[in-house]
């Protein structure tokens, strides 16, 4: 993959996974993709995440797998090497996004300002999170945004549901958006995978 705006074209959410024990990387993996979704955000938001993105990408090579939480040249080059084929950031730092170019890992990095935008699009990046999505002003904001960045397309993150998700993929600067409904804690604790399939196939039929 050469370009994040890539993964749009498979769906249009994709999860945002919080993985806390290594042994429920694969399964879960397997259950998204089951119910349609192969875009894969695994945070780097515990111990086991680097292995966790190994595991999904050595055995469930249908799943396009990325590393989010990425905050710095580490994490990038960390998460490129686990087998992360792209990667997200909350923030960006012209230091992350350069030690994205240099490991080969495609980029989407989160803004929530205008002048966030503007300092991404100035390396070169157009497809960004936005993110906390509804904190940072929701529909309105990327409505604003709109008018003064028509060349920029968004992922709204944070905060998003499987009710608003809707309202937020009918905007014309909006591509996909991320969520962490599809994987619910409560459902990876249990194994209960079929759900979490369950969860997919909505999630996939979102935008038809």
């Amino acid at each position: 993959m050469n370009n994040t705006l890539e993964l749009a074209a498979h769906g249009p959410v994709i999860p945002v996974i919080v993985i806390q024990r290594l042994q429920d990387a694969v399964p879960l993996a397997q259950a998204l993709v089951a119910g349609g979704v192969r875009v894969l955000e695994v945070t780097m938001r515990t111990p086991v995440a680097l292995a966790a993105i190994e595991a999904i990408a050595r055995a469930v090579p249908e799943a396009i797998v990325g590393a989010g939480t990425i905050r710095s040249a580490a994490d990038a080059r960390a998460a490129r090497a686990a087998g992360s084929v792209f990667g997200v950031s909350p923030g960006y730092t012209a230091e992350v996004g350069a030690a994205c170019r240099d490991a080969g890992l495609p980029l989407l990095p989160g803004v929530a300002t205008a002048s966030e935008v503007m300092a991404a699009q100035a390396d070169g990046l157009a497809f960004l999170k936005f993110f906390p999505a509804t904190a940072a002003g929701g529909i309105p904001m990327l409505k604003a945004l709109a008018g003064p960045f028509p060349d920029v397309v968004f992922c709204p993150t944070g905060g998003i549901t499987v009710d608003t998700a809707p309202q937020f993929l009918a905007l014309p600067n909006v591509k996909v958006c991320g969520g962490s409904w599809l994987t619910p804690q409560d459902a990876v604790e249990a194994g209960d995978w079929a759900r979490i399939t369950q969860l997919a196939q909505a999630a996939s039929a979102l935008r038809a």
